[in-house]
């Protein structure tokens, strides 16, 4: 279990480029050839955390929990296997918030918009390392709902994805809103199937202000 320990804003939190520079070091306790952990330790927020690879498939959930390299929470384990699934030999978990909260409750009530913008930075390096055409996998579940925030979060994600040239997929029914099924409770052989980010993105749109 990890609850947040207080808002974002009070604690040090490293820009991206930083996180990124320490995450591409050796480090003592994980192979940095086999995953990329950014930040390379853990703190109360997380940008990436995955699997090195030269078909990766981008998992997006709705904010990161306890897992950490060799050390994968429920969720990731089972995103890993859908992915090895798929076809896919890594897989590179990110999140529509970098906040560390295993229960969405425990989420900031307010948007901390520097932490954010460092999150769409880390968003932008994984589509450029993920191939000419990135596979994305939304999987951030009805969750989206807890925090009116992480609908504009999402908005951002879809398309700065779309720009880049993403393939949007999704796993498992989607909810009756449209939204993506979290990844936790799927079989291991779930199929990934295309996903309409457009239709989604005008839907969020629609409900979402």
């Amino acid at each position: 279990m990890h609850i947040p320990t207080s808002p974002t804003t009070y604690i040090d939190v490293l820009p991206f480029e930083d996180a990124l520079a320490e995450g591409l070091c050796p480090h003592p306790d994980y192979d940095v050839d086999k995953w990329l952990y950014v930040p390379n330790r853990y703190d109360e927020y997380r940008y990436i955390l995955g699997t090195r690879g030269k078909k990766p498939v981008i998992c997006i959930g709705i904010n990161p929990s306890t897992a950490a390299p060799d050390n994968l929470d429920p969720t990731l384990k089972s995103a890993q296997r859908i992915a090895t699934a798929n076809g896919y030999d890594s897989f590179l978990m990110f999140n529509v918030y970098a906040q560390r909260a295993t229960r969405p409750d425990d989420m900031e009530r307010e948007r901390n918009e520097w932490l954010h913008n460092e999150n769409m930075k880390a968003f932008r390096y994984l589509l450029s390392i993920a191939g000419e055409k990135p596979a994305v996998w939304a999987a951030w579940g009805s969750i989206i709902e807890k925090r009116g925030y992480l609908a504009d979060c999402v908005r951002e994600m879809l398309e700065i994805g779309c720009e880049a040239g993403a393939v949007w997929l999704h796993a498992g029914p989607l909810s009756v809103k449209g939204h993506p099924h979290h990844p936790l409770y799927l079989k291991s052989d779930t199929p990934l199937e295309a996903f309409d980010a457009q239709g989604y993105l005008n839907g969020l749109m629609a409900w979402g202000r």
